[in-house]
């Protein structure tokens, strides 16, 4: 009765099911894989201990910004020059701004240091003059699309829309480093603000993307194994009506 399985139409139909459902299966462990990492990531910010001046370690050694070094304590030292207002961003559910001062490192570049969260109404406190050494949480530059304003109608004078070097070279003269650091330890009058976790570390869209990917792999290899053997059962059928002259 099943003698069909030798013919030659038959050797191509179950060549490609061998080789689907092994693909299919690699597909959906690769998969799978990608999402555990996502969660391993994500799980790895939130565990990240807080900034400490004990664990810091020097700026140039973390640059460039990565999963890896986003979070880390950073150490810098220099002088506090221009400051700004990073308006638009909440804290606790309250409106503000984020005070960002740059401090002119000794290396001659300018480093973006978030100093702390501003209520909206508030006035910024002045820096501290003089050479001093900040630690912070290390951050990699904002783009356009991210949380910062939009700037298509402007913004005052001494304001940004977002914390980059691309947003502070048109407002400044210095050569600024592509990355900021958010201060552990703020001002009287401001808020510390949390450090952000790294592009890609989150449980975003993308993750469970990858999840749904998963159990379309395997869906595709069970409907493989399930339609072989629903064309072998009709075929097997077909040979025992011919057989009984139906």
């Amino acid at each position: 009765m099943y003698r069909f399985l030798n013919t030659p139409r038959w050797w191509g139909i179950n060549l490609f099911v061998l080789l689907a459902i092994p693909f299919c299966v690699f597909m959906g462990t690769w998969q799978l894989g990608k999402f555990e990492d996502r969660v391993d990531s994500h799980q790895e910010a939130e565990e990240r201990p807080a900034v400490s001046a004990a664990k810091a370690e020097p700026l140039e050694s973390l640059l460039p910004v990565d999963k890896e070094t986003s979070g880390r304590a950073a150490e810098a030292r220099g002088r506090f020059g221009d400051q700004f207002l990073v308006p638009g961003r909440e804290l606790d559910g309250r409106a503000g701004s984020y005070v960002l001062t740059l401090l002119r490192t000794d290396g001659g570049r300018s480093l973006p240091v978030v100093r702390g969260w501003l209520p909206e109404g508030g006035r910024a406190p002045a820096p501290p003059s003089g050479e001093v050494t900040v630690v912070g949480a290390l951050q990699a530059s904002e783009n356009q699309g991210s949380k910062g304003v939009n700037t298509a109608g402007g913004l005052p004078e001494g304001q940004l829309g977002m914390i980059s070097a691309a947003s502070l070279v048109n407002v400044v003269t210095d050569d600024v480093y592509d990355a900021w650091i958010t201060l552990a330890d703020s001002p009287a009058g401001l808020t510390p603000v949390p450090a952000a976790a790294a592009a890609g570390t989150g449980l975003d869209a993308k993750a469970f993307q990858n999840l749904g990917y998963t159990a379309e792999w395997f869906v595709f290899a069970g409907f493989v194994l399930f339609m072989w053997f629903r064309l072998v059962r009709r075929e097997a059928e077909a040979s025992r009506d011919a057989a009984l002259g139906l």
